[in-house]
């Protein structure tokens, strides 16, 4: 027994004897910490104190991509594709040898030393500067594997604007460029942008380019006192742009593209005469834009691959990079007929039965007005004046609005009085309800550089010089003092009438024929469709627009019922009767039963007397969905060119909604781009296809 009990004892000593080995060793390694930790202090301290204040955490943007524009049925129109560019990061109070870095870096980046170093000293109160743009492989290859070599030198991916399908809708897109020192005052100095970003230059690129440019991020790079630079990551990372939804359909708007330049092309006659044309295609309901088409195109990508200096002479002689929707300014002729004849019928001055008898010519004063049909059609209505475009009527009406009967001014009135007064209510009655329709004004399209139409009226003390009448001036002076000095002559209403002392822009006449197809509702035209945010796509399931454009209405003009009914009469039978001029234009038997008006005005080109071909016109007529203007500067009479333009538009529009046409002609509303790229429309700016 006690022999048993003293093992037990021993057993409990042998954990105490342990205890003190285990904290033998943890004071030793104590103090060998504290002799290291003082060592570290002490006697190197002062060489770890100058490496800390030695190193620097800086801060270097980094661009984003711009946001992606979508067509309304899904098709990318502008993206974005990745490049390797080289930067060169400015090291506070250190300086780097540039010239020799220039030299090392210059071979693999395909430049000379002199450009090389230029690019090293551009923006010199940057902290970083873009020194070469899309590197090759060996070229990123060399800077990473000789780091140390180029001090300041790092490689960035870069976001490129790409437009996947060349010049389709390239006047909607628009393109992109640098900020420019024109340019500098508002970016740099009043939104802060950075210096170095794109921008967008025209278009819908410029329109929106606050939501297409994202936010600036910033990279954090650690730099030490040997000028050696290096990423710590992004804080915060830069966001890319929104993305755009526009509302022109990428198939309709592809087969307009193709309907215009086709036509032009068919014979060797029109392909020489004609040098531009426009086409715009509305929604009536809500003024949305389904094709915006201005010949002649070109491509976008000139302006981001660097082959715009190969493209120069063609741009410059074609003017291709003007809209001519929104910014050429044309004579309308007869497609006003149908807001003078409002004109006439509001103000009570005919009356759906007034009948003029047609001899072919009305004599005003001395002069002999002839009506395009010589012959004359006889005893005219309202109606049938705009079944066959009659000018002695609306000759006649222009007269009558000013009180001019028998070749007399009324009452023996002087021709100063007169011209003071009647004339000036005349003529502001006949331009007053052009603009009341949005022609002579901004239509208030989402596309920069739109301009607005004119009025002219002759001078008479300038020798009968056309000059720019102020509509909204004189209506002021007719307000308030009775009267307005003026001094236009006899024939300026008998002019105005037919359209031929006006300029309007084609989307002016497509605002104002929409109006007329929607009884007076005037709506804002517009491209935009929806903005979405950069991680959604249009369409895809689950996505969600943070905005989307409303229609916006900008006027309802008030018809007479019965007016506005000879009027769209007159437009219906100029398209399905075989006396209609739209009806021997192209419109001859179109299922949908359009209506609208043409329009043929006497202008000079290059010296050369030649017509402005153009037509107005929407369908289906009982139930409008779509309204279109073609204008066409020395297209021929408007049966000869822009007539057959305008139903091509609305026949392939119809094909497209499948309607109205058996199913053997309807068209996919998808987007074909191997069926687009082979087109000549897609071909003609690469060719550099002159007039």
């Amino acid at each position: 027994m006690l022999r048993g009990k003293s093992r037990k004892s021993a057993r409990r000593r042998n954990p105490a004897s342990r205890l003190w080995i285990i904290t033998g060793f943890s004071t030793a390694a104590l103090v060998s910490l504290l002799l290291r930790l003082g060592y570290v202090q002490v006697v190197q301290g002062a060489v770890y104190r100058s490496e800390a204040t030695n190193v620097e955490v800086s801060s270097y943007p980094v661009l984003p991509p711009r946001g992606y524009i979508y067509s309304s049925n899904g098709t990318i129109l502008a993206q974005n594709h990745p490049i390797y560019d080289a930067y060169l990061a400015r090291v506070p109070h250190v300086s780097h040898d540039y010239a020799e870095i220039a030299k090392k870096l210059a071979p693999w980046v395909h430049m000379t030393p002199t450009a090389l170093l230029a690019a090293m000293k551009t923006s010199p109160l940057s902290p970083q500067v873009r020194i070469a743009q899309g590197l090759s492989d060996a070229a990123i290859s060399y800077i990473y594997e000789h780091h140390n070599e180029l001090p300041g030198v790092e490689v960035q991916v870069d976001p490129v604007r790409n437009y996947p399908e060349g010049d389709l809708a390239g006047h909607i897109l628009g393109y992109v460029g640098p900020i420019t020192s024109q340019t500098e005052n508002y970016y740099v100095g009043k939104l802060h942008y950075l210096d170095n970003q794109i921008v967008g230059e025209t278009g819908i690129e410029a329109e929106y380019n606050s939501y297409l440019e994202g936010h600036v991020g910033e990279e954090q790079y650690l730099i030490r006192s040997n000028g050696t630079v290096k990423s710590i990551g992004m804080q915060p990372p830069p966001q890319s742009g929104d993305n755009l939804q526009l509302t022109i359909n990428s198939a309709y708007q592809a087969q307009a593209q193709r309907i215009v330049a086709d036509f032009i092309q068919r014979d060797d006659v029109m392909r020489y005469e004609i040098h531009s044309a426009a086409a715009v295609v509305l929604n009536v309901k809500n003024g949305a834009v389904e094709a915006l088409v201005s010949y002649p195109y070109y491509n976008p990508e000139w302006f981001i691959n660097g082959s715009i200096v190969k493209h120069e002479n063609y741009l410059n002689k074609s003017q291709a990079l003007i809209d001519n929707v929104i910014q050429s300014r044309e004579y309308p002729g007869s497609a006003v007929k149908p807001a003078n004849a409002l004109a006439g019928l509001e103000s009570g001055t005919i009356t759906p039965q007034t009948v003029v008898d047609d001899r072919g010519y009305l004599k005003i004063g001395d002069r002999i007005f002839h009506n395009w049909y010589r012959p004359g059609f006889g005893d005219v209505t309202v109606v049938t004046a705009l079944e066959h475009s009659d000018d002695t009527f609306f000759y006649q009406l222009g007269m009558w609005l000013g009180g001019w009967v028998n070749q007399h001014y009324p009452h023996h009135e002087s021709y100063t009085q007169w011209v003071r007064t009647r004339f000036v209510k005349a003529i502001d009655t006949i331009f007053g309800w052009e603009y009341k329709f949005g022609l002579g004004q901004l239509t208030g399209i989402d596309l920069p550089g739109e301009v607005r139409g004119r009025f002219y009226e002759e001078d008479t003390r300038k020798n009968y010089e056309e000059v720019r009448y102020p509509l909204l001036k004189a209506e002021a002076s007719m307000k308030k003092k009775g009267y307005f000095n003026n001094w236009g002559a006899l024939p300026d209403l008998a002019f105005a009438d037919i359209g031929q002392s006006q300029e309007f822009t084609p989307i002016e006449m497509g605002q104002f024929v929409m109006t007329i197809a929607d009884k007076g509702v005037k709506y804002r035209p517009y491209v935009l469709k929806a903005i979405y945010p950069a991680d959604e796509v249009p369409g895809s399931p689950g996505s969600k627009p943070i905005f989307v454009e409303k229609p916006k209405v900008q006027a309802r003009i008030s018809l007479n019922p019965t007016d506005l009914k000879a009027v769209y009469k007159g437009m219906y039978l100029m398209a399905n009767a075989p006396g209609g001029l739209l009806y021997q234009g192209g419109f001859a038997g179109t299922p949908y039963h359009a209506a609208g008006k043409t329009g043929t005005a006497q202008i000079v080109l290059d010296g050369k007397r030649v017509d402005d071909s153009v037509t107005i016109a929407f369908a289906p007529f009982h139930h409008p969905q779509v309204a279109i203007a073609v204008m066409v500067p020395g297209g021929g009479a408007s049966t000869t060119t822009a007539s057959h333009i305008a139903k091509r538009l609305f026949n392939a529009y119809f094909e497209m909604h499948h309607e109205y046409f058996p199913k053997s002609d309807w068209l996919p509303d998808t987007f074909q781009p191997h069926v687009w790229k082979h087109t000549f429309a897609y071909w003609q700016p690469a060719d550099g296809y002159l007039p």
